[in-house]
């Protein structure tokens, strides 16, 4: 399996990471992918990723919760990072309504932006999209071209919304714990449009799947969500792990 969003580079991780890759890899997973956040979180992955560089894969891109109103540093330090070296993809970058709406017009902005680095370098995006989806699709039918792929990481939409997103080639929807939760209507909205274009991820140590639902996620948890996509399609564990997986591999060109 490939944990294809996972911050364990953060603090949270600090005291037990060499154990937590450990289960990880007992758990079957062969990759953890790390998007990045700010320019302060850029030390810690680059060095989590060198730790292990078997597993780890890093990213680079401008999380929007990171996005003021003066960012130019910040997109700065994203652009020359991303001149230094390849990632595997730009993200985590995309659009976050749900905290703060002051900046909604740098958050455009930067998402363009980013969005047309990765078309010129040909990489994918990893999408974050929370309240915010009118405003990011509106942003991909100004800017989309061919070369740009991706995934809608942790979705949480409907089924239009799910349409709209896979109606764009070599475009996926990233699943986490949250399709776990009861109060979820996501095993309603998956088995409208199947699992073939489906990334499962945990975004650890956050949305953590039941039945550690409270706790820190950590990327052996991913199980849990495999388990749970299998149970809505009522398909094999290892028919979600062969399509998943060969789905990461397609769009983060990894083995």
């Amino acid at each position: 399996m490939i944990d294809t969003h996972s911050h364990i580079y953060l603090e949270q991780f600090d005291d037990d990471r060499d154990e937590v890759i450990e289960r990880a890899r007992n758990a079957g997973l062969s990759k953890i992918l790390l998007p990045n956040i700010d320019s302060s979180t850029i030390n810690r992955m680059l060095e989590t990723e060198k730790e292990y560089p078997d597993i780890c894969h890093a990213m680079m891109g401008l999380h929007p919760t990171s996005i003021k109103k003066k960012y130019t540093q910040e997109l700065q330090s994203i652009e020359q990072n991303l001149e230094k070296r390849d990632y595997i993809a730009i993200g985590e970058i995309g659009m976050d309504l749900y905290w703060d709406t002051s900046c909604i017009k740098q958050q455009k902005e930067v998402l363009t932006i980013q969005l047309k680095w990765a078309s010129e370098k040909q990489i994918p995006v990893v999408i974050h999209c929370r309240e915010a989806f009118p405003e990011i699709i509106e942003i991909f039918e100004k800017n989309y071209d061919s070369r740009l792929s991706g995934v809608f990481h942790s979705f949480t939409g409907d089924n239009e919304e799910a349409k709209q997103i896979l109606a764009m080639p070599n475009f996926y929807l990233g699943i986490n714990g949250i399709v776990t939760y009861k109060n979820s209507n996501l095993p309603q909205t998956l088995s409208k449009i199947g699992y073939q274009k489906l990334l499962i991820e945990t975004d650890a140590p956050y949305l953590t799947p039941v039945p550690y639902r409270g706790k820190r996620n950590e990327s052996s948890f991913i199980t849990y969500t495999k388990n749970k996509i299998a149970e809505i399609f009522n398909i094999s564990d290892d028919e979600i792990i062969k399509t998943s997986t060969e789905n990461a591999q397609k769009l983060f060109k990894i083995n």
